[in-house]
């Protein structure tokens, strides 16, 4: 018997390998530009302090995003997030996803 594996579909590859990056990104936007706490970060993302620290750590998300542009909207997300909380990181975090697949996955390993 042989088995044959399928490639990753689009919506896996962001899944498994965009949002962890999106993430983290805005992570360490939000902590080291704004100032918060992994705590603060945490609930202002509507995500746990241990994946804030994942996230700090470089254990979740590691390649990094290689295109200016889309660290700028990064950083005005950021802000955003920062101001309004969890209720709009769900919608920017979409918007950069969008962003960054209009731009052919600009992110190196």
């Amino acid at each position: 018997m042989v088995l044959k594996f399928m490639k990753k579909t689009p919506c896996e590859y962001i899944i498994w390998d965009l949002l962890p990056v999106i993430r983290k990104e805005l992570v360490c936007c939000i902590v080291h530009n704004f100032g918060l706490s992994q705590k603060e970060a945490a609930e202002k993302m509507g995500l746990t302090p241990a994946a804030i620290s994942q996230y700090k750590c470089h254990k979740r998300g590691i390649p990094i995003i290689n295109d200016e542009t889309i660290m700028k909207e990064i950083n005005f997300s950021a802000a955003l997030i920062v101001q309004k909380g969890e209720t709009v990181a769900g919608s920017e975090i979409c918007r950069i996803c969008k962003l960054i697949q209009s731009k052919g996955f600009q992110i190196i390993e």
